[in-house]
């Protein structure tokens, strides 16, 4: 939630920063704003509503600095107003700051502040930060230090105070061209090139610019003018970082002649799963994982797994647990991150805790692995980004490599996710000495042997695209469905997943009250609110539980419900009102195939009923505060 933008450099700051602030869009926001310097004095614009806004400002166009901050605000503290955006003063407008996060603490902090004589004029937490560091810098006693290094030690003095999480960036007109910057539980990345300097909350806002950027780390500050860049701990002892190069495509991050970010993402999966996969998996080979250096020694002697994540990550950890339980045998549990942190998990040196997030900054998902640090657990982090926070949490990382996907609601991350987990599952099982024995994949007892199941995975961009090729029954069904308020999806065993992730997608973007159930459950009262027209959607691929979900959806069907049935069984003898096939696949990764006509069909609901795909309302790309 919420987006940081800077620049220190040559050229005029405010179109660098409006740019860097449009390509955080999609991770959704209330008001936006940006401050520079002019003439040795900082001008702040900012206002409620879109980024734009921002270019219809009285004095915008007046604007020549060559550094400054930005920021687009997610309120959590004041309702968006103007008073309550980004950036924020201290009561002599000497330090201007952004902020990502929330300080918890920022009432006694509030308080403190008052007694001392500032006032405040906004209802957010971050108002504190600008007038602590006002407050440290004034009363800082060595008079030979430069104003430069008073303001890096009362900003050190002043993050030591804030409780919660934050990344800031502080810019005054005490350090001309010089902003601090500053991180605790929040992302922020700095990008270089020769003779300027970049800072964003997220990578891809910066790739048009370059692809260096150095990853800074919990309690570090940043000292940054347009060709220096100096590392420090809060006691501000000074240290080296080393660059990461970032092998994204800029151009990855726009539409491609595609109407919405969301229809391209879902359409790049066929390739996304083709990264994903890479070298790793060879038929006849082992798996290869070069960057998860666990032993089988660790696998034979773990007890359980937990697999937690929040949302569509979540949503591919119920997949994830089906395949590890299945080709490994080892007990797995699935969590929601911010629930698992609370419940005081059972964990110990026995136990294997992975954990999910396509950002790799969740909030909830990061405090968890901490916990499970805590308590003596091994870590692995499943990520979509290289250098994210929860990367460099955990004991081990292995990434997506999906891309940047920009939409807000999840589709390429969860099905490179879900591909992850197969793969991952198969090395473990390799290493535990299973690779020779045949898999049971369901309730009647069918196999798979692990060669077989690499076969599927490596044929599935092909069967993908096979699916992208047929829509024209996924969009009728959208055009008779828009204008419903409640609808209904049904899956037994790994099926049930994807109903979940389905039922999560139409809220998500559509805004229509759907539910998600194991269709067992349906006599249990699920079935009271099935009357006539409702329409139920239901997902059939695995061959030993057909019959009975069969026999679910016609009792819908005795009750007046419209259905959409998504399959690869045979039918013959059925009648559904649309039946939408997919390719035959081992049930055990048949969810990477059968999700994709849910992600489509809340995709044309919602452009049937005029909405905006990929920023759907109250929602966030990254949720970094809890």
């Amino acid at each position: 939630m919420c987006g940081i933008i800077g620049y220190v450099g040559n050229k005029k700051a405010s179109n660098i920063l409006i740019d860097g602030l449009l390509a955080l869009e999609y991770r959704g926001y209330d008001s936006a704003g940006i401050a520079t310097l002019e003439n040795n004095e900082i001008k702040i614009m900012k206002d409620k509503g879109r980024v734009k806004n921002i270019l219809d400002l009285d004095g915008y166009d007046k604007l020549q600095g060559t550094y400054g901050i930005a920021h687009t605000r997610w309120a959590t503290h004041g309702k968006p107003s103007k008073e309550n955006s980004h950036p924020h003063f201290d009561n002599s407008n000497t330090f201007a700051v952004v902020h990502n996060g929330i300080i918890e603490n920022y009432n006694e902090l509030r308080a403190f502040l008052a007694e001392k004589g500032y006032t405040f004029y906004s209802q957010t937490d971050t108002e504190v930060i600008p007038n602590l560091i006002h407050y440290y810098y004034t009363n800082i006693e060595e008079t030979d230090k430069s104003d430069t290094d008073k303001t890096l030690r009362a900003v050190a003095e002043a993050t030591k105070d804030l409780k919660g999480s934050y990344a800031i960036e502080v810019i005054s007109p005490l350090m001309p061209n010089t902003i601090i910057v500053g991180r605790k539980d929040s992302p922020l990345v700095i990008g270089t090139k020769s003779d300027e300097n970049y800072i964003a909350s997220d990578i891809p806002a910066l790739l048009t610019y370059t692809k260096d950027f150095y990853l800074l780390n919990d309690n570090e500050l940043a000292v940054i003018t347009k060709d220096s860049i100096s590392f420090y701990n809060t006691d501000l002892e000074k240290h080296s970082k080393n660059i990461k190069n970032i092998e994204w495509d800029a151009s990855a991050a726009e539409k491609n002649g595609y109407e919405d970010y969301m229809l391209k993402e879902i359409f790049e999966q066929p390739n996304s799963i083709r990264e994903t996969v890479g070298s790793r998996l060879k038929l006849n080979e082992p798996v290869n994982f070069d960057d998860l250096d666990i032993k089988p020694e660790y696998l034979k002697n773990i007890n359980k797994i937990f697999i937690v994540a929040c949302g569509t990550a979540m949503h591919a950890g119920l997949v994830g647990k089906v395949l590890l339980e299945k080709l490994c045998k080892i007990p797995t549990e699935v969590d929601i991150a911010s629930e698992f942190r609370y419940r005081d998990p059972i964990i110990d040196d026995k136990t294997l805790c992975i954990y999910v997030s396509q950002s790799g900054e969740t909030a909830d998902t990061i405090a968890a692995l901490k916990l499970s640090r805590e308590k003596g657990a091994k870590t692995l982090a499943i990520s979509n980004v290289i250098g994210s926070s929860i990367t460099r949490e955990a004991d081990y990382t292995i990434y997506t490599h999906a891309g940047p996907e920009i939409a807000v609601a999840s589709t390429k991350a969860y099905t490179s996710q879900v591909v992850l987990f197969a793969v991952l599952a198969i090395h473990f099982s390799e290493l535990l000495g299973y690779s020779d024995s045949d898999i049971t994949i369901n309730s009647n007892g069918d196999t798979i042997k692990l060669e077989d199941l690499k076969n599927d995975i490596i044929n599935l961009p092909k069967k993908l695209a096979i699916v992208l090729e047929n829509t024209d029954l996924i969009k009728e069904f959208a055009e008779n469905a828009y204008t419903e308020k409640d609808m209904f999806f049904l899956g037994r065993g790994i099926d049930e997943t994807v109903a979940k992730e389905g039922s999560l997608k139409l809220k998500e973007i559509s805004y229509i009250h759907s539910e998600a159930y194991a269709a067992g459950e349906l006599k249990h009262g699920p079935i009271a609110l099935i009357e006539n027209g409702i329409h139920v959607i239901s997902i059939l691929t695995d061959e030993s539980l057909a019959k009975k979900t069969i026999s679910n959806i016609q009792e819908v069907i005795t009750r007046g419900a419209k259905t959409m049935v998504i399959t690869n069984q045979n039918l013959e003898g059925h009648t559904f009102d649309y039946v939408i096939e997919i390719p035959k696949i081992c049930p055990l990764i048949s969810p990477i195939l059968s999700v994709v006509p849910l992600q489509l069909l809340s995709y044309y609901i919602s452009k049937n009923k005029g909405l905006d795909v990929d920023k759907p309302r109250n929602l966030a790309k990254s949720v970094t505060v809890e």
